[in-house]
């Protein structure tokens, strides 16, 4: 098939920070092309990818301290691909409802990916102006807010696996990864930490929205003897991260729509601890890969029992269920049905 992958321009394909939505959209594309398949992509510059590149910024736009309004470079973005629409089969969209105008009017099908929570009311709204988009959803729990959307599919978020070694023992600190944000809760993590007196490392970004709450509710713990702040990491640093920790932590306070840090840590052997919101329990095998908690005092019971966990486990899981290969067969049956539909 001549399949359009559309990313968002945040950050680069496959990120070289912090970035789950451009890492699947890399999975994803390697594997398309890998089955024979004319993949474009649409992304940023420094994308690295076996398929046919189309630049639409120079670089990943968080990285551009020249970029002041990335929506305009997105608007472009999706006029490229749709100027070219009679030259693919089917266009993927990864940037949500800004490709909706667009592709209400498309001569080729569209399928949307939604990558992001659902919940708010604007997000309603334009959902529901736009009830004719097509769209696939990473969780079943993500759809919850909109149930009675255009719902093709859920597929879930993989990830290759050559990547991530698995760590047979257990390390002796807590981790933390990710996105410092109130939902993400990373001051719910410190506090497990001193409660258990056990170290945590926290390798977190801090977007500038979320400056506030992190010098007001996180850096004053950061002189603790058990809290270590390490700082955003790379790709190639995550794995160490991971797999040398006793437990990950996923303490959320919001309907996470996916959680890919999850399926990292237990792809590493380590478990994962974690709140019961959102798709968690349908990422965490409660029990065999970890623990999903429905209060603080479960949670801090759930860290005590990490150790009986067996980390093979946790590997075989995510690579039964959250593999590349398989998230990439489950959208190459969704465009053969989306292109029949035509």
């Amino acid at each position: 098939m001549r399949i359009a992958q559309i990313a968002p321009l945040h950050e680069s394909v496959p990120p070289k920070l912090y970035g789950g939505t451009e890492r699947v959209v890399s999975n994803l594309t390697e594997e398309l092309v890998a089955r024979g398949h004319d993949v474009t992509l649409f992304a940023s510059g420094d994308s690295i990818t076996g398929a046919n590149l189309f630049p639409c910024s120079e670089r990943s736009v968080r990285l551009d301290e020249k970029v002041r309004d990335s929506v305009a470079l997105t608007t472009m973005q999706l006029a490229s691909v749709f100027d070219r629409q009679d030259e693919f089969d089917v266009i993927h969209n990864h940037v949500d409802y800004f490709a909706f105008p667009f592709a209400r009017h498309s001569r080729t099908p569209v399928l949307t990916t939604t990558h992001g929570r659902l919940d708010l009311e604007e997000i309603r709204k334009v959902y529901g102006y736009f009830s004719d988009a097509g769209l696939a959803s990473i969780s079943d729990a993500q759809r919850q807010p909109l149930p009675k959307a255009n719902w093709l599919g859920t597929v879930y978020n993989g990830l290759n696996f050559s990547d991530l070694a698995f760590h047979s023992e257990p390390g002796k600190y807590l981790a933390f990864l990710g996105r410092i944000s109130p939902e993400k809760r990373p001051d719910r993590a410190i506090e497990v930490a001193r409660a258990l007196d056990m170290p945590l490392k926290i390798a977190a970004k801090i977007d500038p929205v979320d400056v506030q709450y992190f010098e007001h509710t996180v850096r004053p713990h950061l002189d603790h003897p058990l809290i270590e702040f390490v700082g955003e990491i790379g790709e190639s640093e995550k794995e160490a991260f991971l797999g040398n920790a006793y437990a990950y932590l996923f303490p959320i306070d919001w309907p996470e729509p996916f959680g890919l840090t999850m399926v990292e840590a237990m792809a590493c052997g380590t478990p994962v601890i974690a709140m019961d919101v959102g798709s968690v329990g349908e990422v965490v095998a409660d029990g065999a890969t970890g623990f999903v908690c429905d209060s603080f005092r479960t949670f801090l019971d759930a860290v005590s029992k990490a150790g009986t966990i067996d980390r093979a486990s946790c590997r075989a899981h995510v690579e039964a269920k959250f593999s590349a290969a398989a998230m990439a067969g489950e959208y190459t049956n969704l465009y053969a049905m989306l292109a029949s539909m035509t």
